[in-house]
């Protein structure tokens, strides 16, 4: 099983935005997570009328995951349906933190259509761990 690379991983999250459930927002977001595994898992934004009931695309990925037994996690692609980079949001970066990997990457689509990389540690400098 050959590791996919930044561009393929954009890709898978660009094709599951297409099933984005978003009747209130109207903003599609997909998300192919990679795993240190070498497994991808996707996911899509799904909205509900009681919208803390709602869960963005990088969790359904995530949850997918280590439902799988994928507590690992290597990088995660972003596309959202909007103009330019689509940021995983602040509840996003913290649950994903949980499972990164050390330099774990975020990969983005700017306007242009240029790859581009960020570390979560970038993103998140301070995530909160459970001190044990």
């Amino acid at each position: 099983m050959s590791v996919p690379t930044d561009s393929e991983l954009m890709q898978t999250a660009e094709n599951v935005r297409e099933r984005a459930y978003a009747p209130y927002s109207g903003f599609h977001v997909g998300a192919a997570l990679l795993t240190a595994g070498g497994r991808v898992f996707t996911g899509c934004n799904v909205e509900n009328s009681s919208y803390g009931g709602s869960i963005c695309a990088e969790r359904t990925a995530a949850v997918k995951a280590v439902s799988e037994g994928e507590c690992s996690f290597e990088a995660v692609a972003i596309s959202g349906s909007g103009e330019g980079e689509t940021f995983p949001c602040g509840i996003c970066r913290q649950f994903l933190s949980e499972f990164a990997s050390a330099g774990m990457r975020v990969i983005l689509k700017d306007e242009k259509g240029l790859i581009r990389t960020y570390t979560l540690e970038e993103l998140m400098p301070h995530s909160f761990k459970l001190m044990t």
